[in-house]
């Protein structure tokens, strides 16, 4: 017991060191250009303690639960020597991770209201999934045969920018920011998990090389999958998803406060785990037919990360999302775009160092490299990478280009420095393009784009404001792997003058 709280202790001083720059960013801000205390001042500091408090807990979770049982069936499956099992349990693990993200759900009911019906909450959720799910089955199936992930990868952003030419530029945006939502806390660490331990289990695998790269997969795929279901949709104009009703009733409905939110909430945490539990045990106990090992020791685990899930969430909603939306407001208001950019590139390095997927990915790389990759350097290069992104596409919004051309120029950049960069850094680094949008990356970038969509004077919401997350997950790739070149090539350097 006694050790479990030192191991808390620690990640709670690390989570709080984690949200410093968040910190250094709002009050910055708010000194210096706005000159006032932000309302609810307190309340923000207990939010951001509270996040903390969650940030460790999950983390605690990850390594009694998720990270131990993911490495577990992967080795299983590989003693069993079936690919088919292997991949049946790649997609129902992405179909059932992701057919109930919050993050997606929510990007969902958006892109509902703002189309007018004319995209299905529901049929884009179930596209997306099984997309994923399929993704996930192909992904099994690289680390199985030791391909190259920058093979897939290429093959993915090739196909993504073709059918965005034959895409309606209202569905676009949605399909790039679908890709993104994807990763949350849960499904990042537990895909990882998959691949780490499935490479380590076979043998002439490298659990870097081969076992990272499924995130990156599981992010291009619905950018597909959703532009060919716009392209579908958009092809009939009479054709209106049914749902009006629904949201009809559910705003007439009396919204329930008090404890009764804070338990809701719990369950709905428990809601968005439930499905990947039950797969894992299904695959554990019929498909495998062996019990858990230490499976007291497991629902501990998930429990922590359920309970430290739901703290996360109330501390952003607590301490980020109000501080963030009111700068956002505030920013928009002043003569010049200068702040707004400074702003972006700011909460875009800030929110990225706090996320707890990135720091939990960031963990396992440094594990799986044996010393030669360290968990603090690259959640920094994926931050920078994160701001550098918000920043352009801050820009794209604000000066109306073209959302495709921006995104080919990214891949492009991307695909040039995957020839450049050392093998050993490939597939990471798509994978951290996946994991840098997450919990609090994700509803403040969402935020500001449909918020400079909609004060901005000819943006439309639908083709505008969606759109920015995309950015998120092709800059990081970027500032990775021109750090591992660079690294390389300082490295030759300093051995020839040896």
């Amino acid at each position: 017991m006694a050790e479990q709280l030192r191991d808390f202790a620690h990640a709670f001083l690390h989570a709080l060191r984690n949200l410093t720059p968040i910190i250094v960013v709002v009050v910055a801000f708010q000194a210096l250009l706005f000159r006032e205390w932000p309302e609810g001042g307190l309340a923000i500091a207990f939010g951001l303690l509270i996040v903390a408090v969650g940030v460790a807990l999950f983390l605690q979770g990850l390594e009694l639960s998720i990270f131990p049982v993911g490495k577990r069936l992967a080795n299983q499956f590989a003693r069993r020597g079936s690919m088919l099992l292997l991949m049946a349990f790649g997609f129902a693990i992405g179909f059932s991770a992701v057919v109930a993200e919050p993050a997606l759900i929510a990007v969902a009911e958006q892109a509902y209201e703002i189309s007018e019906g004319r995209i299905d909450a529901l049929t884009l959720r179930l596209i997306v999934a099984g997309s994923v799910g399929l993704v996930m089955a192909l992904g099994v199936f690289r680390v199985i045969l030791g391909h190259p992930i920058h093979w897939y990868m290429i093959v993915g952003y090739i196909t993504v920018v073709a059918v965005t030419f034959f895409a309606p530029e209202e569905i676009v945006g949605l399909a790039y920011d679908s890709g993104t939502v994807t990763t949350n806390v849960v499904t990042v660490p537990l895909i990882a998990a998959l691949g780490i331990g499935l490479a380590a289990s076979i043998r002439g695998r490298n659990p870097l090389i081969d076992g990272f790269g499924l995130v990156a997969m599981v992010v291009v795929a619905p950018m597909i999958s959703v532009q060919l279901y716009g392209i579908l949709t958009y092809a009939d104009p009479g054709q209106i998803a049914n749902g009006a009703a629904l949201v009809g009733l559910e705003g007439e409905t009396e919204a329930p406060s008090g404890p009764l939110v804070m338990l809701l909430d719990l369950f709905g945490m428990l809601r968005d785990v439930l499905p990947i539990i039950l797969v894992i045990l299904f695959f554990q106990y019929a498909v495998l037919r062996r019990s858990l090992a230490s499976p007291v020791k497991v629902g501990v685990g998930f429990a922590l990360v359920i309970v430290g899930l739901y703290a996360f969430v109330v501390g952003l909603k607590l301490g980020l999302f109000p501080i963030g939306e009111r700068m956002a407001e505030q920013l928009i208001t002043f003569d010049t775009w200068l702040w707004v950019y400074l702003f972006a590139f700011a909460i875009g390095f800030a929110t990225t160092m706090a996320e707890p997927a990135l720091i939990a990915v960031g963990q396992q790389a440094e594990e799986a490299a044996a010393g030669k990759i360290q968990g603090s350097v690259i959640r920094i290069l994926v931050a920078l990478g994160v701001a550098i992104g918000i920043t352009i596409g801050t820009h794209r919004i604000i000066s109306g280009h073209s959302l495709p051309l921006y995104v080919a120029i990214g891949y492009c950049t991307v695909l040039l420095l995957t020839y450049l960069a050392p093998r050993y850094i490939r597939a990471l680094a798509f994978d951290l393009g996946g994991v840098s949008a997450s919990a609090v990356t994700v509803p403040l970038v969402t935020a500001l784009g449909i918020g400079l969509a909609s004060q901005i004077e000819g943006r439309s919401v639908l083709i505008d404001g969606f759109g920015l997350l995309v950015f998120t997950s092709v800059f990081p790739i970027v500032t990775v792997m021109s750090y591992a070149i660079l690294m390389e090539r300082l490295a030759h350097w300093r051995e020839k003058r040896s």
